[in-house]
């Protein structure tokens, strides 16, 4: 799921041909016309997509309300351009027409970025301008190593910090109902356990 960038291509393609030559299992990337490959990323890295897409696709499938993808799976956004394959994203089932067989034209509504020593700055940098500038409504970035855990929301063209309520929980904008406290994202607790806290709290602080 989550990936590592290793190397990076000097020739250049066009989006088409760089799905033509890969393949499904490709950990690659596509930015300006260029290859970015990755590598797998760690166990922590992997536990936490895991844990993060379990939850998430529970939430949509059972309100029926878009789709839930983990990497590899291409986002491709015009505002770069650039093919970028984030490790979660959750697209809105208004938005559904933007899916294609082996990619996704144009912006999810959500994206999460695990992070590794060797990405943090990209995704707090490149990615983050890009997401930005291709209306992504939320944007988290979460560091397993360092336990950061950090949550965008698009107000007009720009990044803000997301609140996290007096109990430590984020609520989503994107998904509205959904929240994570922040300690699941280090203990993944089981699913009943998460099931459970969801149904004692069932509105937003600000309901």
């Amino acid at each position: 799921m989550a990936m590592t960038a290793i190397q990076t291509t000097s020739a250049r393609l066009s989006f088409e041909d760089f799905l033509e030559r890969s393949d499904e299992d490709c950990l690659a990337e596509w930015v300006d016309g260029k290859v970015e490959y990755r590598m797998p990323a760690s166990l922590a890295h992997q536990l936490l997509c895991k844990f993060l897409l379990l939850i998430i696709e529970l939430f949509v499938q059972e309100r029926k309300i878009g789709t839930v993808l983990a990497a590899p799976f291409l986002m491709k956004l015009a505002s770069r351009p650039a093919g970028r394959e984030p490790d979660l994203l959750y697209l809105a089932e208004a938005n559904r027409d933007r899916l294609r067989s082996t990619y996704l034209d144009g912006p999810a509504d959500l994206v999460v970025e695990i992070v590794s020593p060797e990405s943090r700055e990209r995704d707090r940098g490149e990615k983050f301008e890009e997401y930005a500038a291709s209306g992504i409504t939320e944007y988290w970035i979460i560091d397993p190593d360092l336990r950061i855990a950090e949550f965008f929301v698009l107000r007009e063209t720009v990044y803000r910090p997301a609140r996290i309520d007096s109990n430590g929980r984020f609520w989503s904008v994107a998904l509205p109902g959904f929240w994570i406290q922040l300690s699941w994202l280090w203990d993944q607790p089981g699913i009943t356990e998460v099931l459970g806290n969801w149904q004692s709290v069932a509105a937003s602080p600000d309901e």
